[in-house]
């Protein structure tokens, strides 16, 4: 892992300990997020989407997804001197921007993204190219089992299409991976055998 990281994360580990940090953390994440949510405005405000059965891209809070990107390092042993190689690939189902991705590759994984709205899916690929970032539908994507961590955030307004959405995501990926479920609307995965929840607060969990 680059230094510059290292030394990030620990700062921002230290921040959890110390009130004046945590204010300068504060701070950075303040910023970062008002940029955030002004992309995010703008790409959801030409989105194709269908609004009455599918979420336009809006931007998570990057305090928590930084919270749930360093248990999965945890989880995948990636706080070693020498962690594992090649990076573990990490797929964002409905990336939007690429905000997460831009978080996730800065943690040491290998980032890939899907986004089928078209505004959003163009920034994206700006970032990291349209070899990275595919523009299948959520339906008809089928690689979903190559990836050692997936993580979304709610794509579907409509409950049922969400439900069944988060049931696919559960059955395709692999075992050892890890899910990070933002805004998830069953809570039957507490009770799947093939699960273990990774963190009391935060829904993030390890498929066995």
């Amino acid at each position: 892992m680059p230094h510059h990281l290292q030394s990030t994360l620990a700062n921002l580990d230290h921040c959890q300990k110390h009130e004046e940090d945590f204010s300068r953390c504060e701070v950075f994440i303040n910023v970062s997020n008002r940029f955030l949510g002004l992309l995010a405005w703008e790409a959801s405000r030409d989105s194709d989407n269908d609004t009455s059965r599918e979420y336009p891209f809006v931007a998570m809070d990057s305090r928590q997804v930084f919270r749930q990107l360093a248990l999965a390092r945890r989880q995948l042993d990636l706080e070693q001197e020498e962690p594992a190689s090649p990076a573990p690939s990490f797929l964002d189902v409905g990336c939007g921007i690429g905000n997460v991705m831009l978080l996730a590759e800065q943690m040491g994984f290998e980032v890939y993204g899907l986004e089928k709205d078209r505004k959003p899916c163009a920034v994206a690929r700006k970032l990291f190219g349209p070899e990275r970032v595919s523009d299948s539908d959520i339906w008809e994507y089928r690689e979903y089992h190559r990836f050692q961590v997936i993580y979304y955030f709610r794509p579907f307004a409509d409950r049922q299409l969400q439900q069944r959405f988060e049931k696919m995501i559960e059955d395709k990926l692999q075992p050892g991976g890890i899910l990070i479920a933002n805004h998830k609307n069953s809570d039957i995965i507490d009770t799947d055998s093939r699960f273990s929840r990774l963190h009391p607060e935060l829904p993030a969990w390890c498929k066995r």
